[in-house]
């Protein structure tokens, strides 16, 4: 069960890496048609920078080993960019399809953040 655990860990952890890394880029360089989607959505272009350069950062937390509290807080936001790029897309009355690229990362975000080894989590005083 543990080595099965690892498993679906890893192939969750390298999609959401490469899916990540990969939109943080073209954010952060404004490309890949993002200036477009930005501008359906009414959010203005500098977003993209920060969004951009936060996943690629974010990115790197979670790769990393040890710092288990960064490794969190990557999670966390990468969970709330991926629900707040989903209920824009809803929310300014786009079709379902157009969110599920975000419901999809949203979802491996979760399952990644699920699966994740005990030496990748936080512990507290009560644990040990």
């Amino acid at each position: 069960m543990q080595k099965r655990n690892k498993i679906i860990y890893w192939v969750l952890t390298i999609f959401l890496s490469i899916g990540m890394l990969a939109g943080g880029v073209q954010q952060m360089l404004q490309i890949g048609g993002y200036n477009e989607i930005i501008t359906k959505l009414h959010y203005p272009l500098y977003l993209l920078t920060i969004l951009g350069t936060w996943k690629i950062l974010g990115v790197i937390a979670i790769l990393i080993p040890k710092f288990p509290l960064l490794k969190e807080w990557a999670y966390a936001g990468f969970f709330f960019v991926m629900s707040g790029a989903a209920i824009s897309h809803l929310a300014v009355g786009q079709n379902f399809t157009e969110a599920i690229p975000s419901l999809i990362l949203l979802t491996v975000t979760v399952l990644s953040w699920y699966f994740r080894p005990s030496d990748r989590k936080l512990t507290s005083k009560n644990d040990l």
